[in-house]
């Protein structure tokens, strides 16, 4: 990997055989690590590093989740000698969105958008956009799923972990949607059938080149416990080679 590359994307598992690439988008308050024991058949999966965590702590958080994309999108054309499909979670899938189209607008189309943790409807409606309490995130994230409900509560944990989620917080709810341009690779949303707080956003209109919904057993986090493998490798067992 160049330096470029390093910086933006973790792979636990190169695969030079890999007939196309996976590059996965956390949550907000997410990073890389969420997917270092992800292993599909066919691909190699990377990990999008988010500036202001992990490796990256010492950097700014993002503020402009379109800005963020773009920047993603440039490092990732480097990778554009093999098929790259795309998949996020929650604010990730916002983030995918607009990764694939900065690509799409540099002539490289990915093979698949997955949008996990988000369904096909209308967006909420600015009221139902209000900005979460700090006092809040402990019990949120416990409650979503995400994170052990020890660590959440955890003083020393939430000093390190704060600033970056309240930041995603910020830029997430700052993004506005905009309906074009349409997509021309295929999108793929995954849901959990008892998931309140799923991403709602209308894929439908946004897949130019094909929609499809699936739905999951499980709550938000329902990936935590059984990713969505299966799914994945249907998908993109029908993406063009490259």
């Amino acid at each position: 990997m160049t330096d470029d590359l390093s910086t933006w994307l973790s792979c636990p598992a190169p695969d030079p055989e890999a007939r196309l690439r996976l590059v996965c988008f956390a949550h907000a308050g997410g990073s890389a690590s969420f997917f270092r024991e992800w292993r599909i058949p066919g691909c190699e999966v990377h990990g999008v590093r988010y500036p202001g965590r992990a490796e990256r702590i010492d950097e700014p958080s993002p503020t402009d989740l379109r800005r963020l994309a773009d920047d993603i999108a440039e490092a990732l054309t480097a990778l554009a000698d093999r098929p790259i499909a795309l998949f996020g979670h929650s604010m990730g899938a916002a983030v995918a969105l607009e990764t694939a189209r900065s690509l799409e607008a540099r002539g490289v189309v990915p093979a698949h958008l997955f949008a996990s943790g988000s369904r096909d409807a209308p967006l909420p409606s600015p009221e139902e956009l209000v900005p979460e309490d700090d006092a809040d995130v402990p019990e949120r994230l416990a409650r979503l799923g995400g994170t052990d409900p020890e660590l959440a509560s955890d003083p020393f944990f939430l000093e390190l972990v704060l600033p970056y989620i309240q930041g995603d917080g910020r830029m997430f709810h700052a993004y506005e949607h905009r309906a074009e341009p349409p997509l021309r690779c295929p999108v793929t949303t995954i849901v959990g059938d008892a998931d309140p707080d799923a991403d709602r956003r209308p894929w439908r209109e946004l897949a130019a080149g094909g929609f499809h919904e699936k739905i999951v057993s499980g709550d938000h986090f329902y990936l935590v416990a059984d990713p969505p493998f299966a799914v994945l490798a249907d998908r993109l067992d029908t993406a063009p080679a490259g």
